[in-house]
């Protein structure tokens, strides 16, 4: 019984351990653009029964409650919070965030294609759009030498005045993408993410249409997490694992009772 004590016991404190993992990378990106908290969510592992409910008692009862001891605890996954930023004023054209659902679209260096929510974009020398990563925004979009007065529209059309022209000339549209789940995105770390299977294919398309957000330019998202929510559940975590640890220290005067008198 007490070595099966120390086993909960000691998930107990793997379980805390990992949630006070989530709480420091969420206040570490405090002040990532566009950044997603993360919360740790968490099951019971299997149950013992010892007696089943229902089971007979005697000839003419049955137990009503049974007996049932839990093995601890597992983490069953880390879910990622999509809440909206606060969008901060930037003034800068090419600061670009999503008011709304939607992600941004950027061709990795493989290829492939990666989404993200941080919209601090910038122009290279050949006019190409990319991100601060150098990664370019799809469809790519390029400013040619000389424009001025670009600018985007909220439903994500870059329109700049070209040299020789009076009006303003369209150069291209943003589009967005939007997931049935996107909190199933898989997070690859510098601000970007992945589809996966549980996210669902992209859905492709005009910003402000089919549910998906609008774009500002002259703004940045801020991250979503709340410092004072993180802090309570880091004093909460902190304890939760005091209490584990006591438990383990215990059930170990426990043990060393029953091998000094028994």
């Amino acid at each position: 019984m007490s070595n099966a004590a120390l086993h909960v016991a000691r998930t107990g404190l793997d379980a805390q351990n990992t949630k006070m993992r989530v709480i420091a990378n969420n206040l570490a990106n405090v002040n990532t653009t566009g950044f997603k908290k993360d919360r740790a969510d968490f099951e019971t592992l299997a149950y013992q029964q010892i007696v089943q409910a229902g089971a007979n008692s005697d000839a003419e009862n049955k137990f009503a409650n049974g007996v049932n001891l839990g093995s601890g605890v597992a983490l069953q996954g880390t879910s990622k919070i999509n809440t909206q930023g606060t969008l901060n004023q930037t003034n800068n054209v090419l600061d670009m965030a999503i008011e709304g659902s939607g992600y941004f679209q950027v061709q990795q260096p493989d290829g492939s294609t990666a989404y993200t929510r941080a919209g601090n974009f910038s122009v290279t020398a050949e006019g190409t759009i990319v991100t601060s990563d150098g990664l370019p925004l799809i469809p790519q979009i390029t400013v040619p030498q000389g424009a001025t007065s670009v600018s985007i529209g909220n439903d994500g059309t870059v329109s700049a005045t070209l040299q020789g022209e009076s009006e303003p000339s369209q150069l291209g549209q943003i589009e967005l993408a939007s997931f049935m789940n996107p909190a199933g995105l898989q997070s690859l770390g510098g601000n970007l993410l992945v589809e996966t299977a549980a996210s669902g294919t992209p859905q492709v398309g005009v910003a402000g249409l089919e549910g998906r957000g609008v774009i500002r330019s002259g703004y940045l998202e801020t991250s979503n997490v709340n410092i004072v929510e993180e802090l309570v559940d880091m004093i909460e975590t902190q304890r939760a694992y005091e209490v584990n640890s006591k438990m383990i220290k215990a059930t170990d005067e426990m043990l060393q009772y029953v091998n000094q008198n028994i």
